[in-house]
């Protein structure tokens, strides 16, 4: 559905976005994560043909993003970081406008405009001043008006900037729904965002792609091990022995606190010990307080890898 090639954008001397590949595909949601200034918001532009590339390709539904801008503009649904709203006119008003611009026939405009308005929850507000509106409800509204006309591409800048708690779990929710009609990127520097909604991820730093992947692919490639967390009541140096000897155990690291054990193990990535090892303090005769496995983090990815870019530079 969207397929992008050696990009690059060029400001002057300075090279926001530096030849990026990668794709789309139909029904995904995508995130696009990087710090702020890593090139997200200029990406996007140039996808959704705001703004010319200085090289490479992209196309969206099979339409060239330069030969063809029109033909995509009418294919996605796109939400900057601040939504184009008309303040002088009511929610109402404003999506009623958008959809004429967007070709909506005429017959269709009540019925989708109240379709968006459902769609995001903004019903209380259809007839208040876009003016008025808190900046969570302003940030509806855009999202209303990317969703008119249903097109098959939706592009969303930072989408839950300004919202509160409640809003924004209500928006995640909306995206991951979306994505089982729409292609979806969702750019954001807000790394639960990516974990909660997206499939995949591609992470840009300083106009360079880091990475593209799932992100339990990225965690499986950068952990190098795997972590198992205990706490066990009984003779420290006696466990620690059993468990050093145990098949795939790379390192074990403890601290003890009124006769509780607290250890960290680190052993063989793709195996799993946590069987063996209750099966071993069990039989030992010792108590057994806790034991799991210690996830890597998307917040630990992004660090790893957008640290190992700039050490390069």
């Amino acid at each position: 559905m969207i397929e992008v090639r050696n990009l690059t954008k060029y400001f002057g001397d300075l090279k926001a976005v530096d030849d990026i590949s990668f794709s789309v595909q139909r029904g995904e949601v995508l995130g696009f994560l990087g710090p702020n200034a890593a090139g997200k918001t200029t990406t996007m532009r140039i996808l959704t043909g705001f703004m010319p590339a200085s090289e490479g390709t992209a196309s969206v539904a099979g339409y060239d993003v330069f030969e063809n801008g029109i033909e995509v503009k009418r294919r996605v649904g796109y939400l900057p970081e601040n939504p184009p709203l008309y303040r002088d006119m009511t929610v109402t008003e404003y999506l009623r406008f958008a959809a004429q611009v967007k070709g909506v026939a005429h017959r269709a405009l009540a019925a989708e405009t109240e379709r968006v308005i459902e769609r995001v929850s903004i019903g209380d507000v259809r007839h208040k001043f876009i003016d008025k509106l808190s900046k969570g409800y302003k940030q509806r509204v855009g999202l209303a008006q990317a969703l008119l006309n249903n097109p098959p591409v939706l592009v969303f800048d930072e989408p839950t900037v300004g919202l509160d708690p409640k809003q924004i779990i209500e928006v995640r929710e909306l995206i991951r729904s979306l994505g089982e009609d729409h292609t979806v990127i969702l750019s954001t520097h807000i790394l639960p965002e990516v974990s909660m909604t997206c499939s995949r991820v591609v992470i840009i730093n300083a106009g360079r792609l880091v990475a593209v992947d799932t992100p339990a692919n990225l965690t499986a490639r950068l952990k190098g091990s795997e972590t198992i967390v205990v706490e066990v009541a009984g003779a420290p140096e006696e466990i620690r022995g059993k468990i050093m000897k145990m098949e795939d155990v790379l390192s074990l690291s403890l601290h003890t606190d009124a006769g509780v054990m607290h250890c960290r193990i680190e052993s063989k990535v793709n195996t799993d010990i946590r069987g063996r090892l209750a099966a071993l303090i069990v039989n030992g005769g010792w108590e057994l307080r806790e034991l799991r496995r210690e996830a890597l983090s998307l917040e630990d990815v992004f660090l790893k890898l957008t640290t190992r870019e700039e050490e390069l530079d």
